[in-house]
This record gives C-alpha cells, structure tokens and sequence, in this order.
C-alpha cells in the first residue's frame, strides 16, 4: 500500500473514533458497571471500518456533513455488541480480542451479556434521537431501518445462528455463503447503503451500493478465515486456529487457502467494478476497499 493512503488511513480512523467516543454514554449511577463494560468494549480497538464505509459512502455521494455521526456511531456500537457476545463462553469462549481480556473475562460472564445488551440497545436510542432532530428526518428514519434490519433475524443474527447451528457439522459452500453474507456482510451492507442514503441517492444507486457491499462483506469474511490458519495471535490481536477450535467450516477448510485467497480477490475486483459504474466519487474509499484484499488483520 502507498504511504499516501497509510496516512490517510490512520488520519481517517482516528476522525471515525473521535465521532463514536463522542456518543458514548457517561458513566455513572448505580449501573455504572455495564457502562464501564460497554465503553471498555467500544475503545478496545479495531479497524472501525463499519463507521468508515458510512462515512465514506456518504462522501461517495457528496455528503460530508455531520448527519451521519449518529449512525456511524450506532454502526461500531452494533459490531462490538456482537463481538462481545461472539466471545462468550456459550459461543467462540475466547479470552482475547485486540490484544486485551474480552469483556466477559474483565468483567464477568453476566456483565459481558448485559454489555452486549447495552451496546445494542444504546445504538437504537442514538439512532431514534438522530431521526427526532435531522433536518431531514424520512432519510435518517430509512437508514435506520436499514441498520435495524441487517442486525436483526434477517440480517447478523440470522447469519451468526446458522453459524452456530452448524458449528459441529459440515455445511455446504451455499450454506456457509449464506452464513457469511448474513454474519458479515449484512452490517457492511448496511453502513455503506445507511450512508448512501444519508447522502440522497437514488433507491437504484442505493440497491447498486447493497450489491457492491455483499461481495465486500464476502471478501472480508473470507480473509478472515484465511488469517485465523496464517497469521499468529501477537498480529491478530486475537487466538488463532479458533475456527478449527470450535469445528467450524470456512472457506479455508473448503477450498484451502490459495483458492480462498482468490475468492477475496474475485470479489473486492467485483464490488470496486459496481462502485465505478456509480455517478460518485472517493478515491479514499477505493483503496479502503483494495485494501482490504491485503490486511494481515
């Protein structure tokens, strides 16, 4: 990658962390444990590139205004809900994420389940407040739909109790496409489009925007399957070789790594190829995404 757009990266994701850390609630009150446990979470790292595709999509489509904090706050604040819950001991049951303890093991088994609870539940009360004060309140209404849907049983959920439905059996590649598009890509899918559609796109260039964001969400499921079996726990920030732990199939154990490897590739070439046909323009989140091809975590 070109030392330009490391910069670049690093200059946009420590924006993207000013604006979540901006929405995280104060701790205090009697239930000042979960939110040290929600906060802990939230600023124990990561790429933050939910919010970064929000942004950046809106940017696509000429949008840089402060209309989408909210929802790329909610984004992250989503994701780490389901990290936190991805980690406890009835799910992957691992100590590490980023390098640090995982919520359940600083803070307890039931504080972690209630942190994910909170987390979730926190992004929604974000997002309601945001539609109540927008200027332009049906398109902040219609991102949110779109956030609460691809979190929900159609979306994340779905995907991740297929997941563990078959974490003990073998699945088939149009199950485990099924999981990935789903587990992965239905909360990418739904930061680009919130994001496109806090910028005013058309419902066409809205659903060309889904399209490009499901490959996207392939893609970067699949490159982390790749880098759970070749890359180590110091780099990743988290245990390797846990898929294999916990008797999942992936793609890796499917079509072994050089054929993943090539899925990756396949799919980013194709949802960048979907973004140029589009009447928009942001070079940072072309090469965010081609990026994402080459990521050692």
């Amino acid at each position: 990658m070109r030392k330009e757009y490391k910069e670049q990266l690093k200059q946009r994701t420590k924006e993207v962390e000013d604006i979540v850390y901006s929405y995280m609630p104060e701790v205090q009150g009697y239930q000042k444990e979960v939110i040290n446990a929600m906060n802990y979470s939230l600023t124990a790292g990561g790429k933050r590139l939910r919010p970064m595709l929000l942004q950046e999509t809106a940017r696509f489509f000429g949008e840089n205004g402060s209309e989408v904090y909210p929802f790329m706050a909610a984004m992250e604040m989503i994701h780490t809900y389901s990290l936190v819950h991805d980690d406890l001991p009835a799910m992957d049951n691992d100590d590490y994420r980023r390098g640090k303890l995982t919520t359940h093991k600083k803070f307890g088994h039931a504080m972690g389940i209630l942190a994910g609870d909170g987390l979730l539940n926190y992004a929604y009360e974000i997002c309601a407040k945001a539609i109540a004060d927008s200027e332009k309140p049906d398109r902040a209404a219609k991102a949110f739909r779109i956030i609460s849907e691809k979190s929900g049983i159609y979306g994340m959920i779905g995907g991740q109790t297929v997941d563990v439905l078959y974490s003990d059996h073998a699945m088939e590649e149009s199950m485990l496409q099924f999981v990935h598009e789903l587990k992965t890509g239905a909360l990418i899918q739904a930061s680009m489009m919130a994001g496109a559609v806090l910028a005013g796109a058309s419902d066409k260039e809205v659903e060309k925007i889904g399209e490009a964001a499901l490959l996207i969400g392939r893609a970067f499921q699949i490159q982390d399957d790749i880098l759970d079996v070749t890359s180590t726990m110091e780099v990743l920030g988290k245990p390797v070789f846990s898929d294999e732990k916990n008797h999942k199939t992936t793609y890796v154990t499917i079509l072994g790594v050089e054929e993943a490897s090539k899925r990756v590739k396949e799919y980013s070439d194709k949802a960048i190829g979907i973004l140029k046909e589009l009447h928009g323009e942001n070079e940072f989140l072309m090469n965010l995404l081609v990026s994402l091809i080459y990521r050692e975590k």
